[in-house]
């Protein structure tokens, strides 16, 4: 007699072909919305597995949208709960371990956009990270939101104008040269 309870699970072969193929570049993306990758693995997993729940309904042209506005509501719920701990990491772990020419620059400059993206409102992050990693235009990242376009723009200005402000960002102030000194 065959094993029932395999019979009874829907088998979604094209479900496991996306996830696997969109895994990195969905992690990548929680990392910057959560901060933390250990957080950002947990949230796209919690992520693919309510879209597999719902698999059979999403419509083959919209699994994409389906897939981002997930991840960026359970975020936003993630964050709501305060049930996690932000800590923010000064590296992105997949990067750490390649040594090349920079390699200390590149640390550092990671550090300093993960500790602004840290200082931002979840909404205004989430938009930066969908307008400039994920590289959405702003009625996508509206629709993704569920808000008015005019909301997204206004996220996208505060949370710019927070990052350029913010002290990893803003150059050391230079003195004033002295009259007949050297430089």
């Amino acid at each position: 007699m065959p094993h029932e309870t395999s019979a009874a699970l829907p088998e979604h072969p094209d479900f496991a072909a996306y996830a696997g193929a969109a895994w990195a570049r969905l992690v990548r993306t929680a990392v910057l919305l959560t901060g933390d990758f250990h957080e950002a693995e947990d949230l796209v997993q919690t992520t693919l597995a309510k879209v597999y729940a719902r698999w059979g309904r999403i419509p083959p042209d919209d699994v994409d949208f389906y897939v981002r506005r997930s991840l960026v509501n359970n975020n936003i719920s993630r964050t709501r709960r305060r049930r996690v701990t932000h800590l923010l990491m000064p590296f992105l772990p997949e990067r750490v371990h390649q040594s090349d020419q920079g390699h200390a620059e590149y640390v550092e400059s990671r550090a300093a956009i993960t500790e602004a993206l840290g200082s931002l409102s979840v909404r205004q992050r989430t938009v930066l990270v969908l307008r400039y990693w994920e590289d959405l235009p702003e009625p996508a990242i509206a629709e993704v939101l569920n808000c008015s376009l005019g909301t997204v723009k206004t996220h996208a200005r505060r949370g710019l104008e927070a990052l350029r402000s913010h002290p990893a960002f803003t150059a050391p102030e230079r003195p004033h040269p002295i009259p007949g000194a050297r430089p």
